[in-house]
């Protein structure tokens, strides 16, 4: 908890206004992307099971969020913020309040043809070893013309909260994936597949299309396949596939 907090301490310090958000994201796992010096964004993403779970077959989870740049430099960036996550459980809505945060390089900053570097934090909650995912990590992504934009990884959190249906550790684990404009169809149209490693309930696969209804306004539909359905995080024990919705809208 106290990372958390020293990172939010130097971020605050750093930008002239208060500001809170939600992790830029690929699909699923956190992206190199930083949200613009002075801009706001907000998200609202839900995830609905694919298949019924204690006789109910509604949101899996639902996720507000808002997101901040921190840092006016073009080639070191920032972000920090707040999210309101309900996962249907009243052991977790009860503490639904989640902080996290990232500073990073884009593509071509550090020299010519560099990749972009990514290190943050997310799922910082308030709840003692209940919400605390306390989750670090690192990325690094290089665009490939033709291909698109290739991004890979490495998270850990806490072991304690962070584990598999028998209560194992499952702290950790790879990220990657691949994103890209669908410029041969339209400038609207973005194609993503991204991966979280783990038998923890955080680790899936995702694969998902975008479309932006205008510069500041767009939507992503996609499909999350999880590598432990049975990984412990709620009193359900259960973690069905889920169909997400996810819209942006910047300000």
């Amino acid at each position: 908890m106290k990372k958390i907090f020293v990172i939010i301490g130097i971020f605050c310090f750093l930008s002239i206004e208060n500001s809170y958000s939600t992790p830029s994201t690929q699909i699923w796992i956190p992206s190199t992307d930083f949200q613009k010096w002075k801009t706001m964004h907000f998200g609202y993403d839900t995830y609905l099971r694919t298949s019924k779970i204690g006789g109910v077959r509604g949101a899996g989870m639902t996720d507000l969020g808002l997101t901040t740049g921190l840092l006016p430099f073009e080639k070191f960036q920032g972000e920090i913020g707040v999210d309101y996550l309900y996962m249907g459980d009243n052991n977790y809505d009860d503490h639904p309040i989640y902080f996290n945060a990232k500073i990073g390089f884009p593509e071509n900053a550090l020299f010519k043809n560099s990749p972009a570097i990514a290190l943050g934090a997310f799922n910082f909650g308030l709840k003692k070893n209940l919400t605390d995912y306390n989750i670090l990590y690192g990325e690094i992504a290089k665009t490939i013309p033709v291909i698109g934009r290739i991004t890979a990884g490495y998270y850990s959190g806490n072991e304690k909260v962070l584990v598999d249906e028998n209560l194992n550790k499952a702290k950790s684990g790879i990220l990657l994936s691949w994103d890209r404009t669908m410029t041969e169809i339209s400038d609207k149209l973005w194609l993503a597949v991204d991966y979280q490693g783990g038998k923890n309930y955080l680790g899936a696969l995702n694969l998902g299309a975008s479309w932006s209804f205008s510069t500041n306004v767009s939507m992503i539909i996609g499909y999350d396949i999880y590598n432990n359905k049975k990984a412990y995080y709620n009193t359900n024990n259960q973690n069905a596939n889920t169909f997400t919705v996810q819209i942006d809208i910047n300000f």
